[in-house]
């Protein structure tokens, strides 16, 4: 009795483990992702528009800033020719309100850049340093702390000249060790880190280990926390400049536009509280551009695969 021949081979076509199977929906690109995120399109469309308007501020302006007729001065909002009304020299606010757009936010987004930066070599340096060079960082910022914001920014920008750069150089000061102590956190939470274990074994370098996987994961933490930290510069910039520290007349700059409209607080509240309503719109719109971006990231989110690769 002879034993039955083995079964055919199925065909490749016909074989369970030959079917295809059902690939996944590719994840949706950065770009759609944003944009089925309105919270986070709306705010960012909002920030944008105003850099646009810190370039192009003085090309729109409809009249001279600097220009002005004591016949016309404090116009009301809505007269003939002056949508927002005049100053107390008869000078365009709507001119001056753009004109003043660049150096405002020059004085809110520098600081910010400075001090992120800044704060990200100093909390990575402390995070991998050692004990030692951890304590010595976080003590010596410590100092900084001892004092408040407002007034150590009125410290440095009265020992300063007047201007720009005494704006940048005291805010810098005062948003660093906020930044820093942001960043050390970051990098405490992830130092002993399987993966970053793994990356010394391999013998990669502390260079190497800290461009290609501390950075990626300090970087998104430390974008949403500086995009919160604008609104509150440009009001500080704003403050340096309403008492006489920051950039000076005849410039035009929201705190100072606001020292000048003071005297006429009283008789014409609707022109003199225009440039603190800027101040105002501004930082809402960036404070809410930083809790979308919290949002979008997420508390829960693996932030080392979104940045690093």
């Amino acid at each position: 009795m002879t034993a039955p021949s083995p079964a055919p081979p199925l065909a490749p076509e016909a074989h369970p483990a030959s079917r295809p199977a059902a690939q996944a929906p590719a994840p949706p690109t950065p770009r759609r992702r944003v944009l089925r995120r309105p919270g986070l399109l709306i705010p960012a469309l909002g920030a944008a528009a105003l850099l646009v308007l810190a370039v192009a501020g003085p090309l729109l302006a409809p009249y001279d800033p600097e220009a002005g007729s004591l016949r016309d001065r404090l116009l009301p909002p809505g007269s003939p020719g002056h949508l927002l009304g005049t100053d107390t020299q008869g000078r365009d606010l709507l001119s001056r309100l753009l004109a003043a757009a660049g150096p405002s936010l020059l004085g809110g987004l520098l600081p910010v850049a400075v001090a992120t930066a800044a704060g990200a070599v100093l909390g990575i340096v402390a995070g991998l340093g050692g004990r030692a060079t951890e304590h010595a960082l976080l003590r010596t910022l410590d100092v900084l702390y001892a004092f408040p914001g407002v007034l150590l920014a009125l410290t440095i920008a009265t020992v300063m000249r007047p201007g720009l750069a005494a704006t940048v150089v005291s805010l810098s000061v005062v948003l660093t060790p906020a930044v820093t102590r942001v960043a050390f956190t970051e990098v405490r939470r992830v130092r002993t880190a399987e993966w970053l274990e793994a990356a010394r074994v391999t013998g990669a370098g502390r260079a190497a280990v800290t461009l290609r996987q501390v950075v990626p994961v300090v970087a998104p933490v430390l974008l949403v926390y500086a995009s919160s930290l604008v609104g509150l510069a440009v009001v500080y910039a704003a403050g340096l400049s309403f008492l006489g520290l920051g950039v000076p007349p005849p410039a035009a700059e929201w705190g100072a536009m606001l020292d000048e409209l003071r005297p006429s607080l009283l008789t014409s509240p609707e022109v003199a509280a225009l440039p603190a309503i800027t101040v105002l719109l501004v930082s809402v719109v960036f404070n809410i551009l930083g809790e979308a971006l919290r949002r979008h990231t997420g508390p829960g989110r693996n932030l080392r695969t979104e940045a690093g690769r």
